[in-house]
């Protein structure tokens, strides 16, 4: 049984109990808040990494609640082996699911993923595991191959983007987005790399993503709009 708390608006620091393992995050809920994304980080990232902090306040400033965590503990991220664990992951974004729904929220809020790198498998694999508790999915660079045997039964409406000058991460979400039946766009962001550094890439993403979330996880969207 998960403990409940109040969640208050604005910004907080959490721990997130997953088993034995206690994971630290940072919870951020503006005022009327239309949805609460969850952010899965990619392989030897955090929950502070630089890119999504920018993207999760550009949602912010957008209306929708973040939830930046960790993964993994300090220790398991040491073990390599851990990074590409994706049934390991994808228990951690359902755990962290499940330690949000016990909260006192303030009014309800449909939640969406957020995936980069093995984070997008695990945010795809959490999504065919539960299709009820996500109401979109965004990847960014993502590695969606990783969790390929789930992908024809996630139902949340999913976007793919991709850099156009990376060409194999290209390749293996071209394949992920034929496999995936629900809703879904693949968007090429041109001259984009792995990581969107080059000037404008990473607001082009962020604006993207906004718009994808705010489009499904809206109250009055339908929980699978696809249906």
């Amino acid at each position: 049984m998960q403990k409940a708390g109040k969640v208050t608006i604005g910004t907080q620091e959490v721990q997130i109990p997953a088993g034995a393992a206690r994971l630290n995050g940072n919870l951020d809920l503006p005022a009327g808040a239309s949805g609460l994304v969850l952010f899965a980080h990619g392989s030897g990232s955090s929950r502070l990494s630089p890119r999504n902090v920018y993207v999760a306040q550009h949602l912010r400033a957008e209306g929708l609640g973040t939830l930046l965590f960790d993964l993994l503990t300090e220790a398991e991220a040491a073990d390599r082996a851990n990074v590409f664990n994706i049934d390991l992951l994808t228990q951690r974004l359902l755990a962290a699911g499940d330690w949000l729904r016990a909260q006192e929220l303030p009014g309800p809020l449909r939640f969406g993923y957020f995936g980069a790198s093995t984070g997008a498998a695990a945010a795809l694999q959490a999504a065919a595991l539960r299709p009820g508790e996500v109401g979109a999915i965004v990847s960014r660079g993502g590695r969606p191959d990783l969790a390929e045997r789930y992908l024809e039964r996630v139902t949340a409406p999913t976007l793919l983007i991709v850099g156009g000058s990376d060409p194999l991460v290209l390749q293996l979400n071209e394949a992920a987005y034929a496999l995936l039946q629900t809703e879904k766009e693949l968007v090429v962001v041109p001259g984009a790399t792995h990581l969107f550094e080059e000037p404008g890439a990473l607001e082009d993403v962020a604006d993207r993503e906004g718009l994808w979330f705010r489009r499904y996880l809206a109250p009055d969207t339908p929980a699978n709009p696809s249906a």
